[in-house]
């Protein structure tokens, strides 16, 4: 319910003509308690209001959408300030004799009238006892109109926030597309190479992994089930690759199925864990990861050794992808409701996340 008032006010705001005519159907409503103290009662309050309510509404769009934007705007004080007296001096002689010849008239008021001329020669009465009348709402109006272009302009300056935080995360993921593809098309070409019966399993799991990295990761978050498919397929993977010598171990326990997480997060620790610490020179590589999501709390560790030997990387591809880009990932989609710490010695490397979903 709270939501539905909520997008009626703000259909009703944004429509431009709709919100003007509710503003002076307001400033008619209340006619009866911002009114002179001499009306005699509420019918009167109202026909004195109707009467006067044109001259309460020119004064206002001359002023917010002449003055204020061909002169104020443009920094030429003078003559906003000249225009200004002048229409003010204008309007408040048109208001008083309106006041005088029709309202009064209406209300069957019997009283000598001032002519057009005698108002003009009261020229300071007529200014100083109707320039508050004339003007009143028009200060009103142009608070409110203030306080709505601020929130708009705060609003698109939030939405282009968005918009450039979004495209910078699907960028991001972009990345991690080609970068696990590489690694995995690389894997397919040495079984190839070597007549592997394994190579049909891998074109399988690859197929499964990217149909989910492409169409199924499109929204903000997925389910961490799914996330933790996508680790399992890209194990299984690295398992055909490096055989029995590799000495892995993968453990997640989730106290909630439907628990959710930003997409392909986890995924570039895995592969990091496997190229730098899954390499030829180790006799035994160890991969340990365990994975917990308890009480809202997602708390990721992952463990590998390494070789003492530096790897060739004349390319920087090794360094330019994984780390760095899913360190900005969580700098987007959970400020502050992360802690990532690296440990690496020299022939093991660990990686400790923990995330508030």
């Amino acid at each position: 319910m709270k939501r539905e008032v909520n997008t009626l006010l703000d259909k009703i705001l944004q429509n431009r003509v709709l919100t003007h005519i509710l503003f002076w159907a307001f400033v008619l409503l209340i006619a009866p308690l911002t009114s002179s103290e001499n009306v005699r009662n509420i019918q009167e309050a109202y026909l004195f209001r109707a009467v006067a309510l044109p001259m309460k509404i020119i004064p206002t769009y001359f002023v917010v959408y002449f003055l204020i934007p061909r002169y104020l705007h443009q920094k030429k004080y003078f003559l906003f300030w000249l225009y200004f007296v002048l229409s003010s001096i204008l309007f408040t002689i048109v208001y008083r004799f309106n006041n005088i010849h029709i309202a009064e008239t209406l209300a069957g008021l019997d009283q000598p009238k001032e002519s057009l001329l005698q108002i003009i020669y009261e020229l300071e009465f007529t200014v100083l006892g109707y320039f508050f009348r004339v003007y009143f709402f028009t200060m009103i109006f142009i608070m409110i109109k203030t306080f709505r272009e601020r929130a708009a302009k705060q609003h698109q300056i939030e939405s282009l926030l968005k918009e450039k935080t979004q495209a910078e995360l699907n960028f991001l993921k972009a990345q991690i597309h080609p970068h696990f593809l590489f690694n995995t098309l690389n894997n397919l070409y040495a079984l190839c190479l070597d007549k592997s019966d394994e190579a049909p399993d891998v074109v399988a799991k690859l197929s499964e992994m990217l149909d989910y990295m492409l169409y199924q990761c499109k929204a903000p978050k997925v389910l961490i089930s799914k996330e933790i498919s996508l680790l399992e397929n890209y194990i299984d993977l690295e398992k055909i690759r490096y055989g029995h010598r590799l000495k892995l171990d993968f453990t997640h326990t989730l106290d909630d199925p439907q628990a959710m997480i930003a997409p392909l997060i986890l995924i570039s620790f895995v592969e990091n864990a496997f190229k730098h610490g899954v390499s030829s020179t180790l006799q035994d590589p160890i991969v340990n990861m365990t994975l917990t999501v308890e009480n809202n709390q997602l708390n990721f560790n992952i463990f590998n050794t390494k070789s003492e030997d530096v790897q060739s990387d004349q390319m920087d591809y090794k360094k330019g992808i994984g780390i760095k880009n899913v360190k900005r990932q969580l700098e987007l989609v959970y400020p502050n409701q992360y802690e990532l710490k690296v440990n690496e010695a020299q022939k093991s490397y660990e990686v400790n996340l923990r995330i508030t979903l």
